[in-house]
């Protein structure tokens, strides 16, 4: 019995959206990190994802065992992303700290990482031995780098791996739409996820010059959510909520690429 209920859960991302739900969502900022892992068993997190009308999710933790955990029980859903992080200490280290390129040579040997990140630095940092390997091994393998950076620091990182598609968390965070759209037209091997970004549709509202933006460049936004403290588990369902209001504001091909299939596109199964 225990078994067919693992095999049920496994089976739950990717199939029907919720009757609520406008749009399926492919969530492109997750994390299941230790701290969470005591309050929802993997089961119980897919679970949230599923009810909230999560197709597929990108999925980084720290550790990266949090990460394996959701994608043994649902692979078909779970787009593994591998942190540079081995425990939080790292966050504000792991860019200079030869033990992480180590690790992070050693973890890709698994063979299932899509990408490398989320990731937290500093533009002064960009070029440093760490972080240059790690975006030589990107190139190689072709994976994306999820970067928690603001728009100085993106536009250092693409200019110093050109060879590399990044991801860019939060839109810089604060950055304008218009800042986000002049990197979107220099660098083509951008693309940007939204999560936590609230004043892309202020009070429920799309804001004009992000709305204006997403017409000019569909393919190149994603949504997310960003789990990045274990009580961020149970807003999931409402913040997707919120996000699919704003999503019926835009034309539907538009809504559809923001919402799932730029997710499908650049992660096919």
């Amino acid at each position: 019995m225990q078994r067919l209920r693992w095999l049920a859960l496994a089976t739950v991302l990717g199939a029907a959206v919720p009757a609520a739900a406008q749009f399926p969502i492919f969530d492109a900022h997750i994390h299941y990190s230790r701290p969470d892992w005591d309050t929802y068993t993997p089961e119980r997190a897919l679970s949230i994802l599923a009810a909230a009308g999560v197709r597929r999710a990108i999925v980084s933790s720290t550790p990266d065992d949090g990460t394996l955990k959701l994608y043994e029980k649902a692979p078909k859903g779970i787009v593994p992303f591998l942190r540079p992080y081995r425990t939080r200490d790292d966050m504000g280290s792991w860019h200079s700290d030869p033990g992480v390129r180590a690790y992070i040579e050693e973890r890709l040997k698994r063979g299932i990482y899509r990408g490398i990140g989320e990731f937290h630095l500093g533009a002064a940092d960009a070029s440093g031995p760490t972080v240059k390997r790690i975006a030589e091994l990107a190139g190689e393998r072709d994976l994306f780098m999820q970067a928690h950076v603001d728009d100085v620091a993106i536009e250092r990182l693409l200019t110093l791996y050109p060879k590399v598609r990044f991801l860019w968390a939060h839109a810089g965070m604060s950055s304008s739409a218009v800042t986000v759209g002049k990197l979107l037209e220099r660098f083509p091997k951008l693309w940007v996820e939204l999560a936590l970004r609230t004043d892309v549709a202020p009070g429920g509202t799309l804001d004009p010059e992000w709305r204006a933006l997403f017409v000019k460049y569909p393919d190149r936004f994603l949504v997310g959510t960003d789990t990045w403290v274990t009580s961020r588990w149970e807003v999931i369902r409402d913040y997707h909520r919120a996000v699919q209001v704003w999503l019926g504001q835009l034309p539907r091909d538009v809504a559809e690429s923001i919402a799932w299939k730029n997710g499908e596109r650049l992660f096919p199964q």
